[in-house]
């Protein structure tokens, strides 16, 4: 019976690395940051930080289009379409099962509708806690100093 390891061995380029405690600019420079887009296991992405529009992906908006949307409100305005319409499903399958395509495709577009209104307001939460951050970092080195 032949032995195996458990693990397989390390990569080849450890051995780039084997001076670095000696010195730490021995080490290869990290390659640089993609730009543009590129190709990841057969699908194509972009390191544009961009919220592509619902309609761009082909779905049909359900709230006001325009930079002055009260997010709260349509939210708000969507959830409760959302439960009418999980309401209105599960009676369609109990009287009318034949007919739930169409009830099912419109529950799938009130989640995207939801899913996109919440990634756009990914910008402004990570503004907020970035503020936040800071704020705190000030108060702990104001308390530390004085």
């Amino acid at each position: 019976m032949a032995a195996t390891a458990t693990y397989p061995p390390p990569p080849p380029y450890y051995r780039l690395y084997k001076d670095y405690l000696q010195n730490p600019k021995s080490a290869p420079e990290p390659p640089p940051p993609i730009e543009g887009t590129y190709v990841l296991y057969g699908a194509t992405y972009t390191t544009d930080d961009v919220l592509p529009s619902l309609e761009d992906q082909g779905v049909r908006q359900l709230y006001p289009k325009g930079p002055h949307v009260d997010f709260k409100k349509e939210l708000r305005a969507l959830n409760r379409e959302l439960q009418l319409h999980i309401l209105e499903l599960a009676d369609v399958l109990v009287e009318r099962p034949s007919q739930y395509a169409r009830r099912v495709e419109d529950i799938s577009l009130i989640f995207k509708n939801l899913h996109h209104l919440l990634n756009s307001l990914r910008p402004h939460q990570k503004k907020r806690g970035s503020t936040k951050i800071a704020e705190g970092v000030s108060c702990y080195f104001g308390w530390a100093l004085a």
